[in-house]
């Protein structure tokens, strides 16, 4: 996951762009990360959708095992299988 996150951060960002300071390139990077690539960037684990559009579904309309992570077991289910 970490190498998927770099390779678009330099494709995205540090390949389209040149900072005269540390602090111009902290900025962009917060903007780039936070305006960008967290709200409207796709997922593969949503469908291929942005956060933005995956919270707009109804719940019905979502796959079930995107949220089984993060959910109990069932009683008498096995965590471990």
């Amino acid at each position: 996951m970490c190498e998927s996150f770099f390779a678009t951060l330099e494709c995205e960002l540090l390949m389209r762009s040149r900072f005269a300071t540390h602090d111009h390139a902290r900025r962009a990077l917060f903007t780039w990360i936070e305006g960008w690539y967290n709200p409207h960037r796709l997922h593969s684990a949503l469908g291929y959708r942005s956060p933005q559009e995956f919270e707009k579904l109804p719940v019905n309309g979502r796959n079930p095992a995107l949220h089984r992570a993060y959910t109990a077991p069932s009683q008498g289910e096995n965590p471990s299988t």
